[in-house]
């Protein structure tokens, strides 16, 4: 096996599309998201002679505490060669290591995709050649510890959306059932899908308004229209607003890419919690991600509500399971050390990590 730039965004594309563990942080829009950013980036194809059987996009982060590379929930592999993980991640490693001292980084970051519990089936015989417990054992025997914190999810709630409407709603818990007719049957609110990356300063409005109540670092407007514009050259995002007696109180954004649905930003302006807007932009999310043929539903991060209901992400958590699906635990965040510096960051990111109360 050999690794080698990908420069064609149809072989990579065309790749991915064969990876049912994926999410769009692997994709070819969100490496030109992270260009648009000034950040270097290299996408990575892992061969077997001519045959491609792994991708990962690598990203350097600068910081001043420590520079480094990450690999956002990759590597992806093709569900053919699961088998070869091992092989696989220690030939991308090898290369991340040469990379990261022509790049002068501290350590290499990998939010690996890959499985972490083991489910509680035997897995059918070619499905998936390795077993949960056993991804995390390679990172380890490839001398990676793990991270202090994560810098995207860890774990994620996903709904299932080939069933038919009818069956969607009859499988929603009944509290979220109730809600979401209460929002239909509600003549002030409207929900309007927009592609129009000027009405992000609408949603930016709320997306303040959230942060003062639960104090966290917020985006910046140009973070989210260059995400916004990354992924619009594909029509592949679009914003949902609701307005409620004329006013927008809420709003989010979905990535449609690779016959998936992300939810990933959202914000409901304080003082409308009670009006049951949010569950009726999930459902027209919903549907449109069927209309463009998607299978599923990404809920993006979880947090388990009854093992940390203290957990800041336990609440909405409640809110998407009320949708039905499952949850989605992936592989820990894994870090690589290069250099002393390393352990700046680690020390940092504890800190901030028992701040959280994450």
């Amino acid at each position: 096996m050999e690794v080698k730039e990908i420069t064609s965004k149809q072989e990579w594309e065309e790749f991915v599309l064969l990876c049912d563990r994926k999410t769009f942080l692997q994709s070819w829009n969100w490496a030109d998201f992270h260009v648009s950013l000034g950040n270097n980036i290299w996408r990575f194809g892992i061969y077997e002679g001519t045959d491609l059987v792994s991708v990962a996009l690598v990203i350097k982060i600068p910081a001043k505490r420590g520079a480094f590379l990450l690999v956002p929930h990759g590597p992806l592999t093709n569900n053919q060669n699961t088998r070869y993980n091992n092989q696989i991640l220690g030939i991308l490693v090898e290369k991340l290591k040469e990379l990261g001292r022509e790049e002068g980084v501290d350590f290499i970051r990998i939010s690996p995709i890959w499985q972490r519990s083991d489910p509680p089936q035997p897995v059918p015989p070619g499905r998936d050649g390795v077993g949960a417990s056993e991804n995390t054992q390679i990172f380890k025997s490839l001398g990676f510890r793990q991270g202090a914190l994560h810098y995207h999810p860890e774990s994620s709630w996903k709904l299932n959306i080939g069933p038919t409407e009818d069956e969607l709603l009859a499988g929603m818990r009944k509290t979220t059932r109730y809600l979401l007719k209460q929002a239909w049957q509600n003549k002030d609110i409207e929900i309007v899908k927009s592609t129009d990356v000027k009405d992000l300063e609408t949603f930016y409005t709320i997306h303040k308004e959230v942060v003062k109540v639960q104090k966290f670092v917020p985006f910046s407007l140009e973070y989210l229209q260059k995400e916004f514009l990354a992924f619009s050259q594909d029509n592949a995002i679009s914003l949902f607003l609701a307005r409620y007696q004329g006013t927008v109180i809420a709003g989010s954004f979905q990535i449609f890419w690779s016959n998936m649905a992300f939810y990933h930003h959202a914000g409901l302006l304080p003082e409308y919690k009670k009006i049951p807007v949010s569950y009726l932009i999930q459902w027209e999310a919903i549907k449109e991600a069927k209309k463009r043929g998607c299978k599923v539903y990404d809920f993006w991060g979880y947090a388990d509500p009854v093992k940390n209901p203290k957990h800041p992400y336990s609440g909405p958590t409640l809110f998407k399971m009320g949708f039905g699906g499952y949850k989605d635990e992936y592989v820990k965040t894994q870090d690589l050390p290069l250099s002393k510096k390393y352990w700046i960051t680690y020390a940092i990111e504890t800190l901030r990590k028992i701040k959280r109360g994450l």
